[in-house]
């Protein structure tokens, strides 16, 4: 290969992998200090399968007592919900695998729709719950921060 070969082909592959990278979507697209009381909000998870496919425990590994950092795949059935919650003091990252999901936020007035490939951002304090709007399963990757061992 020539040198001009080498250096196209490393282009295109950082090219491609720089377009790849997931979308931030955790965001309130609109009104963003806005407060919503989520009156109603459900209780009781729905159509949720939840399984924990790894963790550290981080007082071992960095020194943060009873700290665990799990990495879980969530499965959402059509109609299915991920019930209200708090992330006080629990930050998390979710990737949207497959299908999409709405979110409904305390901080947010408006309803959040996730699609394959975004990350919603869950912390600072944030109280919110999911439902599966759509017509097939919703996969989901969570990597979070939870109390305990």
């Amino acid at each position: 290969m020539t040198r001009t070969t080498i250096r196209n082909t490393v282009f295109a592959l950082f090219a491609a992998t720089a377009l790849a990278t997931p979308a931030f979507a955790g965001g309130c697209p609109v009104n963003k200090n806005a407060v919503n009381a989520l009156t109603g909000a459900p209780t009781m998870p729905k159509g949720v399968t939840d399984d924990v496919l790894g963790s550290v425990d981080l007082g071992a590994e960095i020194n943060v007592a009873d700290r665990q950092l799990l990495t879980r795949r969530l499965v959402v059935q059509p109609g299915g919900i991920v019930p209200l919650h708090s992330h006080k003091d629990r930050p998390a990252l979710i990737y949207t695998v497959s299908g999409q999901i709405t979110e409904y936020r305390s901080n947010c007035a408006v309803p959040i729709l996730h699609k394959a490939g975004d990350i919603a951002r869950e912390a600072d304090g944030i109280s919110h719950y999911w439902i599966n709007r759509g017509k097939v399963p919703t996969v989901l990757l969570s990597s979070d921060v939870h109390h305990g061992n």
